[in-house]
């Protein structure tokens, strides 16, 4: 039999080598989040059912007016906190990740960003499934939160989970150098959420303290996901999605710059 010389075997690309890793660590992270704790599906239904369920009690008790301007409430709310929760859980979930996936970076394919990267894709996956999750359950209950403009909403939705990866980037090398950062970011999910206009209609503040909200971006996002799903909803004054992406891609380049900075020393926890 003649010997056939194959050649020496070709080296794999910058990206066929990062894909594997990136799809490696998302099985990893997926199992994890999914299947170690059985209790773990439950919950990711159950806490938003249940912050809805005491939100719409407290607003009947407080009033009896279930609607906005254009939209009933519960619909509402189920849009305001899975938006919200999708750019909270990409920022806190990323302040873990490098900490939590240090014995990976012996391998030198593993960089600090991509378990970041990894787990932000992950949880806006598992955010997006729950969603369809209480859109199909709103349907079966009659609730109007079918969206009246389908691509408008998906264009909110993905940007909303472009600014939780953008966030995440920069907080889980400000969390992971130091440590009291991340608790503070912690103590400021919950006031966020107030200020972001989740639980109740920013327009109903004074024009002056609304001019200062507005700087937060996550209520532009909001508000527009909340248009793709009630056509004729009245969203806050000054709602800009310009202003959303110009603080977006801030945020994700100045992420990727400090875990470029910062590297070793991310390496090094």
């Amino acid at each position: 039999m003649d010997n056939v010389n194959h050649g020496p075997r070709r080296a794999r690309t910058p990206w066929q080598v990062t894909r594997s890793v990136w799809y490696a660590m998302f099985m990893r992270e997926a199992i994890s989040r999914t299947m170690s704790d059985r209790m773990g599906w439950f919950w990711m239904i159950f806490e938003p059912v249940a912050f809805i369920g005491i939100m719409v009690g407290i607003r009947s008790f407080v009033s009896g007016d279930k609607l906005i301007v254009n939209a009933p409430f519960i619909p509402w709310m189920i849009a305001g906190l899975m938006g919200f929760s999708l750019a909270r859980e990409g920022m806190l979930r990323g302040m873990g990740a490098v900490e939590a996936n240090s014995a990976l970076f012996a391998y030198r394919q593993v960089q600090p960003v991509d378990p970041v990267l990894v787990r932000n894709f992950l949880e806006g996956m598992l955010r997006s499934f729950v969603f369809l999750l209480f859109i199909c359950g709103g349907l079966l209950l009659s609730l109007d939160i079918y969206p009246d403009n389908a691509l408008r909403a998906i264009y909110a939705w993905l940007s909303l989970w472009s600014l939780g990866i953008g966030a995440g980037l920069v907080t889980s090398v400000a969390a992971t150098l130091v440590p009291e950062v991340g608790r503070v970011i912690r103590m400021l999910s919950l006031p966020l959420l107030i200020i972001s206009g989740v639980i109740f209609p920013l327009n109903n503040l004074p024009h002056w303290l609304l001019e200062y909200l507005m700087y937060n971006p996550i209520p532009h996002g909001l508000e527009t996901l909340r248009l793709g799903f009630f056509e004729n909803y009245k969203t806050i004054h000054d709602t800009s999605m310009l202003y959303f992406w110009l603080v977006t891609l801030s945020l994700n380049a100045l992420g990727l710059l400090m875990h470029l900075r910062f590297i070793d020393r991310l390496k090094a926890k």
